[in-house]
């Protein structure tokens, strides 16, 4: 089997774009058309330079899908409160490599929750950076657009770091989701899936779409099963 290309790709939508007056209508929409996981962006306006969900949210969308929530903490210190968001329904929680000088202490942390935990890196930050880290971890999430605003270009350069991600694992034999987060639309989602990436983030090319939410999610699948 090649160790470099994932077999399936899996879409996580990121709601921090969809409309929250018919936030499970959509969730229906999406879940119905094949996603792996919901994304849900919880910002501090610290850590990245804004402010966004919280655990009201996570609960809802726990109570409005069947499918792995994900919280996503752009937050300061996430060790701090990973168990209020294990607590308030998350299946995967994201802590960021930056936020946290006790970066092994926040992951075991969400470990000893019974929860899966990935690391999350921003564009500038080297993936030499959880080498000691990757043995511990479910996924990688590899930002690829500098994190705090949905609706940015993709940055190409971070289509390597995906690369060098999935190669650190395959030479390891891990079974580790790589994650993208950031401008994944039709055009750059075969590009990150054939690079190495298995889990697609996307929130305005899923919910800013006139024929719908559903539509979309089908239409990001099918163009990396063309690829």
């Amino acid at each position: 089997m090649d160790l470099i290309t994932p077999v399936t790709p899996k879409i996580a939508p990121s709601i921090l774009a969809a409309d929250f007056l018919r936030l499970g209508e959509q969730l229906k929409a999406v879940e119905e058309a094949g996603i792996d996981r919901v994304h849900v962006d919880i910002m501090d306006g610290l850590f990245v330079p804004n402010l966004s969900l919280g655990i009201p949210i996570i609960q809802a969308v726990r109570r409005g899908t069947s499918v792995p929530v994900e919280a996503h903490l752009m937050i300061e210190r996430p060790e701090r409160y990973v168990s209020e968001f294990a607590q308030a329904g998350s299946d995967i929680i994201i802590v960021h490599q930056e936020a946290t000088p006790q970066l092994h202490r926040a992951v075991q942390a969400v470990r000893q929750l019974g929860k899966r935990v990935s690391v999350g890196l921003n564009p500038g930050t080297p993936v030499t950076t959880i080498d000691d880290i990757l043995d511990d971890v479910s996924g990688v999430l590899i930002m690829t657009v500098n994190p705090g605003f949905g609706g940015q270009k993709f940055i190409d350069s971070t289509l390597r770091k995906v690369q060098q991600v999935r190669a650190m694992i395959g030479e390891r034999g891990l079974v580790c989701d790589v994650e993208v987060d950031g401008g994944i639309d039709e055009e750059t989602a075969p590009r990150a899936f054939s690079a190495g990436a298995n889990v697609l983030v996307a929130g305005t090319s899923v919910f800013d779409r006139q024929d719908g939410p559903g539509a979309a999610v089908r239409r990001l699948l099918a163009c990396c099963h063309a690829h």
